[in-house]
């Protein structure tokens, strides 16, 4: 039987022995399982991310995984999704544009660093051996994660660049799953300014500036 989550073997008092520390809470356990899988996939790449690995290192039971996580392959993309599109704070330049160029900008370069890069192979040669599980990759990719862009883009609205309407979770994430679109199709290679640029001014701006 494997351990609670807030009972965790002492190696230095024999298997019979567990030192005791508060229980977490769901979502904390979440949490260090969800950075535990980043720290994983970082230290040994993919090939080397197991689900034992990360339940060590968080501190928890293989079961809480699967609770929130039923497979490896959903647990690296939650830790990739958190690795290479997150920054820690969204960017604050004093204009719409150069903030989304900034948050784009990277955003692209972490998807295209070494670790982003083999990361991204592993997950999507995984996902071709169930056509259902592939569908799941692309669509979680494509998604995004709104909150650094709503935020962006309530400041956006704020100062008349933007429109009210505009500021909803469906038009804030299309930046970035643009980008990770392109992240796809062209596998290592980095994404160029050039190409940031056109999903700016050709596609996101133009459908977010007030008419």
């Amino acid at each position: 039987m494997e351990p609670d989550d807030d009972a965790v073997r002492d190696p230095a008092h024999g298997d019979g022995d567990r030192t005791r520390r508060p229980r977490r809470s769901a979502a904390e356990v979440q949490q260090a399982v969800l950075q535990a899988a980043v720290d994983e996939l970082t230290d040994r790449g993919y090939d080397g991310f197991t689900m034992d690995r990360v339940a060590a290192r968080a501190g928890t039971n293989k079961t809480a995984i699967y609770r929130r996580w039923p497979s490896r392959t959903s647990l690296a993309l939650a830790a990739y999704r958190q690795l290479v599109v997150r920054p820690e704070s969204p960017p604050d330049t004093g204009a719409l544009r150069s903030d989304v160029i900034a948050l784009l900008r990277a955003a692209a370069d972490r998807m295209s660093s070494p670790a982003g890069a083999e990361i991204l192979r592993g997950l999507v040669m995984d996902a071709r051996r169930d056509p259902e599980t592939m569908a799941g990759l692309r669509e979680e990719l494509a998604r995004g994660e709104p909150g650094t862009m709503l935020t962006v883009l309530a400041r956006a609205v704020a100062r008349g660049e933007a429109r009210q309407e505009s500021l909803v979770p469906r038009i804030a994430t299309l930046p970035v799953a643009l980008l990770r679109n392109e992240h796809l199709m062209n596998g290592p290679e980095p994404i160029t300014d050039a190409t940031i640029a056109e999903i700016v001014d050709l596609v996101f701006l133009p459908l977010v500036r007030p008419r």
